[in-house]
């Protein structure tokens, strides 16, 4: 991996599922969410919204369950209440990824986080973790047009970096970060997230490297 990114200036990290384990958190918050108003979590909901940024993954959900008396605004709230005390409490990064990150910042690493969630939850996380230091910029869906599955936010990303994307190297779990941070021309990691196993072979083929583990670093 060193000798790939030696020419590389900047690394691009997604939070959920790939620096975070908070997967978990986000299908309890699925399961109590719709389970308040009467539905069970199909089993495809959480891959359509997770590539989403909130506010899209709210219409998604109010159109997709009838929720006509609720607006997009009203349940981002909700999900932000239901989710920011994980957040700026409980959870964790996953294994060596604090120690990934740190080192690549020491090795003059420019390094951004490209996510789907709020910015409230992202940044919570990232002082949480102790990552606040070694992180130049945070981008979120909401700062861009459209969602993960193109290169907006990635694009978006190595420009507060002030970095070409060819620079820079980006870390997904999902395939359509993969996919939409190669239409950017990034060169991306793809790392192992259990909750994404249904496109694991996915994410192994398209991406130009694939990782179990921060630890194979």
């Amino acid at each position: 991996m060193k000798k790939l990114i030696e020419n590389q200036k900047g690394i691009i990290f997604d939070l959920d599922g790939t620096l975070l384990d908070s997967m978990g958190i986000w299908k309890k918050i699925d399961i109590d969410f719709l389970g308040k108003r009467g539905f069970e979590v199909p089993g495809d909901y959480q891959a359509a919204i997770t590539p989403l940024g909130a506010r899209a993954a709210a219409v998604y959900t109010i159109e997709r369950f009838g929720l006509t008396d609720e607006t997009p605004e009203s349940l981002m709230e909700e999900w932000m209440e239901m989710a920011y005390e994980a957040y700026s409490d409980r959870l964790e990064l996953k294994p060596f990824a604090y120690e990934t990150v740190k080192s690549y910042y020491e090795q003059g690493m420019k390094i951004g986080i490209a996510s789907s969630s709020d910015y409230r939850l992202v940044k919570a996380a990232v002082d949480k973790n102790g990552l606040s230091g070694y992180i130049k910029t945070i981008v979120t869906s909401a700062d861009v047009s459209r969602g993960k599955g193109f290169p907006d936010i990635y694009l978006e990303c190595s420009r507060r970096l002030g970095l070409e994307p060819s620079e820079c190297v980006v870390f997904e779990d999902i395939i359509e970060g993969i996919r939409g941070a190669k239409k950017g021309r990034f060169f991306t990691v793809g790392v192992e997230e259990p909750a994404n196993a249904s496109t694991k072979q996915d994410v192994m083929w398209e991406a130009d490297l694939f990782i179990s583990s921060f630890r194979e670093l």
